[in-house]
């Protein structure tokens, strides 16, 4: 009888979560704010950078799409995930969190539609970053397991960053809090990297910073392997930075939503 009632508890909250998947997907097609970060936001910064700083920007080896392309991915990881935090804002203010928790489903769905929305969201994001990067000159040089490892990072990243979006989402005290919170945060992590230049250019100090931020090793890690080189140390680091956030933001999410009466 316990296992069975373990395994029904699993299966209600697996069926709680695709409910609240749904519900988030739909938010896709029917927010136009989400289709333009989606689709407009990632190309205006493609052009921009290949196009408009491209030309200024010196690079060791290699074109400087080539060397452009593991940043834009990533940057559009990033602040693509900050829909999360504002989707959990807004059912906060609006009271939808309230009305949820009157209904027999368990708190972790919610957190976990949202998450779990981000991951298909960032994932068409990054499809159309990287044809569009084709387009602009992008040749990449990896192999089919090199793709395997690139998109292993790109989830482990969207689910670090929505984590902490989450957190982000749930400690705002108002909505429009939530974008200063998300651009306080992944402002200085994404441009402060090595992710639109190289970060020897730097000034000591912000390129300390700049080559021991996670950013940075997940967009050094991507980049090599779109070329068809070895990774080596900032693949273990982006890993393990990837999986610590995770590790330490769920906890917290968690216990932010229990302050706000989730059961």
């Amino acid at each position: 009888m316990k296992r069975q009632s373990l395994y029904q508890k699993a299966c209600w909250l697996a069926n709680d979560i695709q409910v609240l998947f749904i519900r988030s997907l739909k938010h896709i097609y029917k927010n136009y704010d989400q289709l333009l970060g989606l689709t407009i936001q990632p190309i205006m910064f493609m052009l921009l950078f290949r196009y408009v700083l491209g030309g200024a920007i010196l690079v060791e080896e290699g074109t400087y799409i080539n060397f452009l392309m593991a940043g834009i991915l990533i940057q559009g990881v990033a602040f693509g995930s900050l829909t999360t935090s504002y989707s959990i804002a807004m059912d906060l203010q609006r009271g939808i969190i309230d009305r949820l928790k009157t209904l027999p489903i368990a708190s972790w769905a919610v957190m976990m539609g949202h998450v779990a929305g981000d991951l298909v969201r960032n994932t068409l994001q990054a499809v159309i970053i990287i044809f569009m990067g084709l387009l602009v000159g992008f040749h990449p040089s990896a192999s089919v397991p090199d793709w395997v490892v690139i998109a292993v990072l790109v989830f482990l990243f969207t689910l670090a960053v929505s984590w902490m979006a989450a957190i982000m989402g749930l400690a705002a005290k108002t909505l429009e809090s939530v974008s200063w919170i998300g651009f306080l945060v992944m402002f200085p992590l994404t441009f402060a990297s090595a992710a639109f230049v190289p970060t020897k250019t730097m000034p000591p100090v912000l390129r300390t910073f700049a080559e021991n931020q996670p950013v940075t090793h997940i967009v050094e890690a991507i980049r090599a392997l779109t070329l068809g080189k070895s990774a080596g140390q900032h693949l273990w680091f982006a890993l393990v930075w990837c999986m610590a956030i995770i590790i330490i933001s769920i906890p917290v999410a968690a216990y932010l939503f229990r302050r706000h009466g989730g059961k």
